[in-house]
């Protein structure tokens, strides 16, 4: 088990370069080790393709996706918990979780008294969401969008279905919003940003892979077709840049790793493990947040052991604090109430889930929020349009 390197080889770090070289002040972590700013204040345009779900080791196990490996610089790592929720928020702020305090899809915030799913900005037990709860998301989160920390013109592509969320709105800053419906759609709004070729930064957004490996699995036949499809979408837009003083990245915010029936744990099955919750579950499948009934912690450590022995490693969530896992310096003044009293870790390809009464019941065959370097490590792609590629992996 490895921590993400929070000191030059995380995607806070890659937000570091690009707020650098993009004519940002100082970031308070170190730039990307393989993204010196230099590179970036090199080129006018910026864009920023985040690929949902697409890890590293995944697409190195694929190496029929030729135009994307052509470009590929090197892994790099996500942040702690690997998760959209957690690494999104990353992204659209350039802050690690230590600072942004955003841990995973299911998250208990007290402000509210309620167990909130942070992306659909929904409470859990259902109803409408925050905004139409009369709740200001941007004064919730008190984020600073990464658009305001820039100096260039900024824009954020999204699809429809997110583009006007609550939490997209209140991430946006300065950006102007641009939306669309499939993947050329995607490419036709990049490609009509960067025609005039004045400085600016885009961010895209896809979200498609993540959406197949969670019904279908990362390794299924469907996962790789779509894969195929991206790469045939991204030699498109590096080929348009071309002869353009463009600068083009694609990333990601998580891995996944598939699990089966056997290894999709269900907290219905352990009644006695449920009696000492005084919440429902929060965090990640594979990223657990427990918050116990006072008078539980001994007999919570215990059931753990016996019954989860090799499956999952249980940690006092203060540990996670004191050990860097969410971020460098000074954390989030909400962030140790995010994260519960016990993280239960899963190990291998395990992941546990709760269900309220009123949720609809799903599998997820693809998951992802723990350690493993699949979930992790995920990819960092370059093509300039002055004809500079990335290397290849060897």
């Amino acid at each position: 088990m490895s921590l993400p390197d929070y000191g030059g080889g995380s995607i806070v770090n890659l937000m570091a370069s690009l707020q650098r070289g993009l004519g940002g002040e100082e970031h308070d972590y170190a730039p990307l080790r393989l993204l010196p700013p230099p590179t970036v204040a090199a080129h006018r345009q910026v864009v920023l393709w985040i690929i949902d779900g697409l890890g590293f080791h995944h697409l190195c196990r694929r190496r029929d996706a030729t135009a994307l490996h052509r470009h590929l610089l090197g892994g790099i790592d996500s942040v702690y918990p690997p998760t959209t929720a957690a690494a999104i928020t990353t992204f659209l702020t350039g802050d690690a979780p230590q600072q942004h305090g955003l841990t995973g899809w299911h998250l208990y915030l007290r402000e509210l008294g309620a167990v909130l799913a942070v992306l659909p900005g929904r409470p859990r037990y259902g109803g409408g969401t925050l905004a139409q709860a009369g709740i200001d998301p941007g004064a919730l989160f008190a984020h600073r969008p990464f658009a305001a920390r820039i100096t260039v013109e900024t824009y954020h592509v999204a699809p429809y279905s997110i583009a006007d969320s609550d939490f997209n709105r209140a991430h946006l800053g300065g950006a102007r919003l641009r939306r669309y419906r499939d993947l050329d759609g995607l490419l036709a709004r990049c490609s009509e940003l960067l025609e005039d070729g004045k400085p600016k930064f885009v961010y895209a957004y896809w979200p498609e892979l993540d959406s197949i490996g969670h019904r279908e699995g990362i390794d299924s036949d469907a996962a790789h077709a779509h894969l195929l499809q991206l790469d045939r979408a991204f030699a498109r837009l590096a080929g348009q840049i071309q002869g353009s003083d463009t600068l083009l990245l694609v990333c990601a915010d998580h891995g996944q790793i598939d699990t089966t029936a056997a290894t999709r744990l269900q907290l219905q099955d352990h009644p006695q493990l449920g009696d000492m919750l005084a919440l429902p579950l929060c965090g990640e499948p594979r990223s657990t947040y427990c918050y116990l009934r006072a008078g539980c912690s001994e007999a919570f450590d215990a059931y753990v052991s016996r019954a989860f022995a090799g499956k999952a490693r249980n940690f006092d969530s203060r540990a996670l604090l004191e050990g860097g896992w969410f971020g460098l310096g000074e954390p989030h003044p909400e962030l140790r109430w995010r994260i519960g009293d016990r993280v239960l870790l899963w190990q291998d390809n395990y992941s546990f889930k709760d269900w309220l009464a009123q949720e609809e019941r799903h599998e997820l065959v693809g998951v992802h929020g723990g350690l493993s370097e699949a979930e992790r490590r995920v990819p960092l792609l370059l093509s300039s349009g002055r004809g500079a590629p990335g290397t290849a992996p060897g």
